[in-house]
């Protein structure tokens, strides 16, 4: 079976969606491919292992090979990232923008003309400055009393999300917005469909094959298109590339934000609790944007599994786990990583390297942290690294930060960027300054693979707003409105 559309955007996420809305709103016949299932946003609890077994992909086990391995974790789901994260949502600073330009020649980048492409963003998704500073409750406040303490920067970071009228949180994910505009507009979203390779004529490229599930079976199809747009995300781009046969400066340049945590008692003055299954919107700035400190979610489950480094002696604190709160150091690397797609193997095989510089970051963000908990007032620490103790003063946060090492942390990411780095410079760009792929024709990335590097903040709002300007751009070049 085949069919023929005016262009098929892979991915559903943010770059995805935004790419299908705008084609869409040009008048164009638009096909969204989404390898994970269609899953309603209220159906599910956030955080939860439910939520992770639906809505991400490998239920969130998946981990860059390494000294040491760095879990990261892929929504796989309808809407994409959008529909498991916090929504919290970051302008690039105009400094980011100017060495992204800098560094890979990239243009029409400064902050002036992104700025109504941001605009756009938040009136679609109803940014909301104010939201979050109730939620998260005494995680949140524990990071801002802080720094309040230290005299360190602290920001209310803005969400992406409405509060209802029973006052909990409902994320605007894509699912609720863009892709949900995009299907009034005409666009067919297929979901449980995987893109096995975009199809080629030489250099062009003319569809896609794709495998999807139809009465419990696999059914493969070819679907022709006059553009495709790969959306996919930062890993599963590069290795639906590289299958298609394109392969230079696509797959290495990957850039994470690895982060170390520390679980922390609140306080006894800390009545407001909030809602656990929400991440707070206070981060601490001090350092950004090489290093940056936050909270994540403080469920049951994600509380033992940040006590699960030291179990034996960590373990009997969970029976108070509702006063207890998840925070994380979150760095930039200089290191990279790499993802190679692999004959036979349905994920590709990811690397990542940590340098010197990084190794002594995460050693330097634990201590800030520690450091940062304690002077908000929690009077015992428990980091998440085995073989560490209990922490209730400054000197034994000293002790046992000098102890950490990253082989003996499990760390983590969310925040991932860089495998088809957008620019001029062809000795190391794999796309133009606007996603149309280097040596190829009717190909465009359009997702966060395209930013030089992981930005040291949520690159959710920036590979957004980079996403509706570069389907402006491939818009205005077909002369359509």
């Amino acid at each position: 079976m085949s069919r023929r559309v005016d262009a098929v955007v892979v991915g559903s996420g943010p770059g995805g969606s935004v790419t299908a809305d705008g084609l869409a709103a040009a008048g164009l016949d638009v096909l969204v491919l989404e390898e994970g299932p269609r899953v309603a946003p209220e159906t599910q609890v956030q955080y939860s292992l439910d939520q992770m077994a639906e809505s991400y992909r490998n239920a969130g086990l998946t981990a860059a090979l390494g000294a040491p391995t760095i879990a990261y974790t892929e929504g796989c789901v309808v809407g994409g990232g959008s529909e498991v994260n916090s929504g919290l949502y970051h302008r690039p600073s105009a400094q980011l923008l100017a060495d992204w330009t800098r560094t890979h020649r990239i243009e029409d980048l400064a902050p002036e003309a992104l700025l109504p492409h941001h605009r756009r963003v938040e009136e679609s998704l109803g940014i909301d400055d104010d939201l979050g500073a109730a939620h998260g409750g005494g995680a949140g406040r524990l990071l801002r009393d802080g720094a309040d303490t230290l005299g360190w920067h602290a920001v209310h970071v803005p969400r992406a999300a409405r509060a209802s009228a029973s006052g909990t949180v409902e994320r605007q994910t894509m699912s609720r917005t863009y892709l949900a505009r995009a299907e009034q507009g005409g666009v067919e979203v297929q979901d449980s469909t995987r893109v096995v390779r975009v199809l080629r004529r030489g250099a062009r490229a003319v569809g896609v094959e794709v495998v999807r599930r139809a009465g419990g079976r696999d059914v493969r199809e070819l679907l022709h298109a006059d553009v495709v747009f790969v959306c996919g995300g930062t890993i599963q781009t590069p290795a639906l590339l590289q299958r298609s046969g394109w392969r230079r400066h696509v797959g290495g340049n990957l850039s994470v934000h690895p982060t170390v945590k520390v679980v922390a008692e609140l306080p006894e003055h800390v009545d407001d609790l909030g809602d656990l299954g929400e991440v707070a919107s206070v981060q601490v700035r001090e350092f950004a944007p090489w290093l940056s400190f936050g909270s994540s979610a403080s469920t049951h489950a994600m509380v033992a599994l940040a006590l699960s480094e030291n179990w034996d002696s960590f373990g009997p604190q969970l029976e108070r786990w509702q006063r207890l709160g998840v925070h994380y150091a979150a760095i930039q690397t200089t290191g990279r990583g790499r993802v190679q797609a692999v004959p036979g193997r349905r994920d590709p095989v990811v690397t990542y390297r940590l340098s010197a510089l990084d190794r002594a970051r995460l050693r330097s963000g634990l201590a800030r942290l520690m450091h940062l908990l304690l002077a908000g007032g929690s009077p015992q620490l428990l980091p998440a690294f085995s073989g560490a103790r209990a922490v209730t003063g400054r000197d034994d946060a000293v002790s046992v930060a000098e102890g950490f090492r990253p082989t003996r942390s499990s760390l983590m990411t969310v925040h991932l960027a860089g495998t088809v780095p957008m620019g001029e410079d062809r000795d190391r760009c794999g796309a133009d300054s606007f996603g149309a792929l280097h040596d190829a024709e009717r190909l465009w990335v359009n997702d966060a693979s395209l930013l030089p590097w992981a930005p040291g903040i949520n690159p959710q709002g920036t590979l957004m707003a980079i996403a509706h300007r570069n389907v402006a751009r491939f818009l205005a070049d077909q002369g359509a409105r």
